[in-house]
């Protein structure tokens, strides 16, 4: 298939709002039967519209991992108005309504001002979705997290891995540390936790350890999330390999997990760009709970319209009880798999007491800038809020100066005005000013690539 043209991607419009009469999950649906990936496995257009909307807060952050997706000017832009924020927040809700996954994102989210910050997690749940903080965990301390958490956050991402080049730890086993510190900084405040790794030459090997890390922890973390890494933003290019696949990490998943995991029961999308699997924890073993396609495709395909909410495990079990009790036939059915399940399970069960944990492992094979592919754009399901609606995260990453850099409209009591974002001050003129554009930017500005080779000529 050919790839988007420079000029293609450059011209690409965010999404427009449903027609009226016409659900989000309907039209989600139909870009999912038109990319021929639409079968009884599929969750997009089915459970719900979009897997996730990233609400970038900063474009800053207080590291310079190898692989970054931000741009070279992401750290002279400042911080986008609370009110901006806000009305992103509302078109969000807007085009895909109640129990969407809210990315609250940067950038690290946690530099910008904690009053905000608790804010902008107050208004998403307001609005009855599901507000995630995506972090390096830095800044995320015990006391943040106890306010988040009463603002009504739902899930917290820790991305921890060796691209952030900390010293003192030399590979992904060593960072296992700062991982374990941050399960319990989070420990009883009712968050479920992810960890998020980006796959490369560099790490790949260690996988199938880092699983056995995540499965010793089952209950204590929800979900593991493994991210191939992509030549886009100011990060390195070329680091990831070619033979570094979805199907050669679901492999080395397969191998820390001790056991197969069933990929493609449960569909999120575009099967080039995610993958999910689930297993079930029992006294320190794992066992794929997804085995059975047809039978969890029948059961998803039943069970669209129930709420599940993953922080809530009681609530869970007792709205599915609910639901198998008005829908006797799936008894029969349901009742087999859990005692195919029991069995295969059955000693485990007996030393753990009868204690059950999942987790859950999640791949993503984001699209480098130059190699965008038209119809896993169009059946994106991980999104960015922009000024002007929802964009695939991968387009976005690849053309992210012309949304970051440009002048937000703002209603004023003088009119309407300009919010520039390279100085953070309103202007009548829509245009970004010609003495601040973004040209070149000191050290205290750069990161990435850019940093790298000032640095160099400097040494020079």
């Amino acid at each position: 298939m050919p790839y988007l043209t420079k000029q293609e991607i450059e011209t690409f419009k965010p999404d427009a709002l449903p027609c009226p009469g016409i659900m989000a999950v309907d039209h989600a649906r139909r870009v999912m039967e038109r990319s021929g990936y639409w079968n009884a496995n599929q969750q997009m257009g089915r459970r719900w519209p979009v897997g996730c909307v990233a609400l970038e807060i900063t474009q800053r952050c207080n590291l310079d991992c190898a692989f970054c997706y931000l741009s070279e000017n992401s750290e002279a832009v400042r911080d986008l108005p609370l009110e901006e924020i806000y009305r992103r927040i509302d078109l969000i809700y807007r085009y895909y309504g109640r129990n969407t996954d809210v990315q609250i994102t940067g950038g690290d989210p946690t530099l910008r001002k904690r009053d905000e910050l608790i804010a902008i997690v107050r208004k998403v749940r307001d609005l009855g979705m599901r507000p995630t903080l995506m972090t390096n965990g830095i800044r995320a301390t015990r006391p943040l997290l106890e306010e988040l958490a009463a603002a009504g956050l739902v899930d917290i991402s820790f991305h921890v891995d060796t691209t952030q080049r900390i010293k003192g730890y030399a590979g992904e086993i060593e960072l296992n540390a700062i991982r374990k510190a941050y399960i319990e900084r989070v420990q009883g405040l009712g968050l479920s936790v992810f960890f998020s790794t980006t796959v490369h030459r560099g790490n790949f090997h260690e996988i199938p350890d880092l699983v056995r890390f995540f499965k010793a922890n089952a209950g204590a973390v929800r979900t593991a999330s493994f991210h191939l890494a992509a030549d886009t933003g100011r990060g390195e290019h070329g680091a990831r390999g070619d033979d570094i696949t979805i199907e050669s990490v679901a492999r080395q998943i397969e191998a820390g997990a001790e056991t197969p995991v069933n990929f493609h029961a449960s569909l999120i999308g575009h099967p080039a760009c995610n993958r999910y699997g689930m297993c079930l924890a029992v006294n320190g073993k794992l066992f794929d709970a997804l085995d059975d396609t047809a039978f969890i495709g029948r059961m998803l395909s039943a069970t669209a319209q129930l709420a599940l909410p993953r922080n809530d495990r009681a609530g869970v079990i007792e709205s599915f009880l609910w639901w198998l009790a008005a829908n006797p036939r799936y008894f029969v059915p349901a009742v087999k798999w859990a005692a195919r399940k029991a069995w295969r399970m059955r000693k485990e069960l007996v030393a753990a007491r009868g204690r059950i944990n999942t987790i859950s492992f999640v791949i993503h094979n984001f699209m480098h800038s130059g190699a965008l592919e038209p119809d896993r754009v169009e059946g994106c399901v991980f999104k960015v809020m922009t000024a002007d609606g929802p964009l695939s995260m991968c387009l976005h990453n690849a053309r992210r100066d012309s949304f970051i850099l440009q002048p937000i409209a703002v209603r004023t009591p003088e009119g309407k005005k300009y919010w520039q974002p390279l100085t953070g001050v309103m202007t009548r003129n829509p245009e970004v000013p010609a003495d601040v554009k973004p040209e070149r930017h000191g050290l205290k500005r750069l990161k990435g690539l850019a940093r790298q080779r000032l640095l160099a000529r400097r040494r020079a």
